[in-house]
């Protein structure tokens, strides 16, 4: 089923349907990467640390139907938590729909591309390291800031 023109500018995240809520997904895999919050600011820093199923090339999760089981900290985002998520990136495409704003020239929707994202260096492709690479109980070795 082709999704239908500018979908996004004509409804609200909550009265989209599965395959206009994935279709959204810029496949910048910012929300895949680990996040630390400062208990005292409550300030996000993200780490280039990545979960261990995202294809780290294609910025896809590598198992998408499992990922809930495989990583239980993994979030199934939907358009209340979007709504709630303080650390979703200010590119992000939920984000902005959720805001009223127009998606970035590089958003596949926009561009017509899967690869604009990586073009314009929004996604994590090349940025990043699996969790397996990272020493988990020292996060705060990987903040990085070349986010938003």
């Amino acid at each position: 089923m082709a999704l239908e023109h500018e979908y996004w500018k004509k409804k609200k995240l909550e009265e989209m349907d599965t395959e206009e809520w994935e279709g959204l997904c810029d496949g910048c895999a910012r929300c895949c990467q680990y996040k630390l919050q400062d208990e005292d600011t409550n300030e996000i820093y993200y780490t280039n640390v990545i979960c261990r199923l995202l294809d780290t090339y294609r910025c896809r999760c590598s198992d998408y139907p499992n990922r809930a089981r495989l990583v239980p900290t993994c979030l199934g985002l939907n358009a209340d938590l979007v709504k709630q998520l303080s650390w979703m990136p200010k590119t992000c495409a939920y984000r902005l729909v959720a805001e009223g704003k127009e998606l970035a020239w590089w958003h596949p929707l926009v561009s017509g591309s899967r690869e604009t994202v990586h073009q314009a260096g929004i996604s994590v492709r090349n940025k990043v390291i699996p969790e397996y690479e990272a020493d988990m109980e020292n996060l705060e070795d990987y903040v990085v800031d070349w986010l938003d």
